[in-house]
């Protein structure tokens, strides 16, 4: 039988630490190897004790979780899961977070903590084995992992600025789908996109919708293109990307000689994710058949299976990000292990082939 997971939690909350103890202990795979206090006293133990992966809270005395994640990453490069009351209302915080090298962050809330602990049990479990199961590179750095003396890093095309970009005919629309570990990953994506980029770009990434407006702010800042989470009834454009709100699902419909237009819904209601990776490219597929362009980047799950299929169906092209650059190799895998995936690619040169397959 393989070793047991080890699990370091930190919390100030003696209760919490308690409470997150007992729900990890009824796991046969997974050992609580110790508990903090907070973060001085984590990375004491994280030398004392050598954790697999840290669970951790972000608001606590002496040392927060954000001043501790940076030491660890730069000292001790583990996985952590950011488990805090503030990153459900603190989404720069939870962004921060993952910036600095977190690999996922969970919601709780300590306003009705002992219904919550009950409610976020299955996540965190499912978390804390997809990410150990993936012998990823973590660290303060760890998107640019790929250093210079190993790999080449692809130059980005370069475009004139105003110059007008021809559409290429296969490609008119661009749908991108991510999960754990997706709001780096399209941090090293989005930001190669050029400013007149010929065709509207739509995005699903699971986060909670108190995260989402934020992430999309953060997204624009950092890229040539204007980045917004939709709102519904907008008419894509053009050199815009549409990131999904995180209590809906993204879908296009024809909107008349007007174009195409965004939907929101909450139906589909039972499926497990809203908003849907495919629910988002299934629409697409429709709306412009063979004309779609299917990205699949690192998450838990298959979500995309579906809607990856149906570009496939109708003509688009389709790539997935490779196991080595993904935080958890599970949406990606189940794409390439379906035969459905065109090309496969590092994180790092996703953003070029995507201009590559759309850009004349």
């Amino acid at each position: 039988m393989p070793e047991p997971i080890r699990v370091l939690i930190v919390d100030d909350s003696p209760f919490m630490r308690r409470a997150i103890s007992s729900l990890l202990e009824g796991e046969d795979d997974i050992k609580v190897a110790g508990t903090a206090k907070d973060g001085q006293d984590a990375i004491r133990q994280i030398q004392d004790i050598k954790p697999d992966i840290v669970t951790m809270d972000i608001e606590m005395p002496v040392m927060d979780g954000l001043a501790a994640l940076k030491i660890i990453m730069e000292k001790f490069p583990l996985p952590v899961i950011m488990l805090s009351s503030l990153t459900e209302e603190g989404a720069k915080e939870t962004l921060d977070a993952l910036d600095i090298g977190a690999a996922d962050y969970l919601p709780k809330n300590l306003s009705n903590v002992s219904l919550n602990i009950l409610k976020v049990k299955a996540d965190l479990v499912e978390k804390i084995r997809a990410i150990t199961a993936k012998k990823y590179i973590f660290g303060i750095r760890r998107n640019n992992h790929f250093s210079q003396e190993h790999h080449e890093y692809p130059k980005t095309p370069h475009f004139e600025e105003n110059k007008i970009i021809s559409k290429n005919n296969r490609i008119d629309i661009v749908a991108i789908g991510s999960s754990t570990g997706g709001p780096k990953a399209l941090q090293d994506v989005i930001p190669k996109i050029p400013e007149n980029f010929p065709v509207p770009i739509i995005l699903v990434q699971h986060m909670p919708k108190a995260f989402t407006g934020s992430f999309a702010e953060r997204l624009s800042s950092m890229s040539k293109i204007k980045v917004i989470e939709a709102a519904g009834d907008e008419i894509v454009k053009p050199g815009t990307a549409y990131l999904s709100p995180g209590d809906k699902h993204l879908s296009v419909v024809k909107a008349g000689r007007d174009g195409v237009r965004i939907n929101l819904s909450n139906e589909p209601a039972d499926l497990i994710n809203r908003p849907s990776v495919s629910v988002m490219m299934e629409s697409a597929a429709k709306e412009y058949p063979g004309k779609v362009l299917g990205v699949v980047l690192t998450g838990m799950g298959s979500d995309g299976l579906l809607g990856m299929k149906k570009i496939k169906e109708t003509g688009g092209k389709t790539i997935a990000q490779d196991e080595a650059t993904c935080v958890v190799y599970g949406m990606p895998k189940a794409v390439v292990d379906a035969g459905i995936a065109d090309i496969i690619l590092p994180i790092y040169k996703i953003g070029d082939e995507i201009i590559k397959e759309t850009i004349c």
